[in-house]
């Protein structure tokens, strides 16, 4: 059993930060990928950044350039900074992990960006 448990969401301005957390605890693979989704009312779900194991990290265009994502594997855990934020980012952001070992993906239970104004 894996759990994700994220944090930092919250309400900024336009041009405000945010930085988002995500710690894994459980069993699984240290050959992962851990990844942020976002979700906006009305859209489906899209694939934010995602950062693997050998440190390979992509990133949507949308938020190339603003949001970095980076992990802490002694604490497993993953983060996003998001700076410049825009109101076209709202959305519920969660968090994932795929174990490239046994094939399995996970998600958190999601954490609310709101960017307003």
């Amino acid at each position: 059993q894996v759990l994700l448990v994220e944090s930092g969401g919250g309400m900024v301005q336009p041009g405000g930060s945010l930085t988002l957390s995500c710690a894994a605890s459980g069993t699984f693979s240290t050959i992962n990928s851990m990844n942020w989704y976002r979700q906006a009312p009305g859209k489906e779900r899209e694939l934010v950044a995602s950062i693997n194991s050998g440190a390979n990290i992509n990133y949507a265009d949308s938020v190339q350039g603003r949001f970095t994502i980076s992990r802490n594997n002694a604490k497993n855990t993953v983060y996003l900074q998001m700076n410049s934020l825009k109101p076209d980012d709202t959305a519920v952001y969660y968090c994932n992990m795929q174990d490239l070992w046994n094939g399995r993906g996970y998600w958190g239970q999601g954490t609310q960006v709101t960017v307003s104004s």
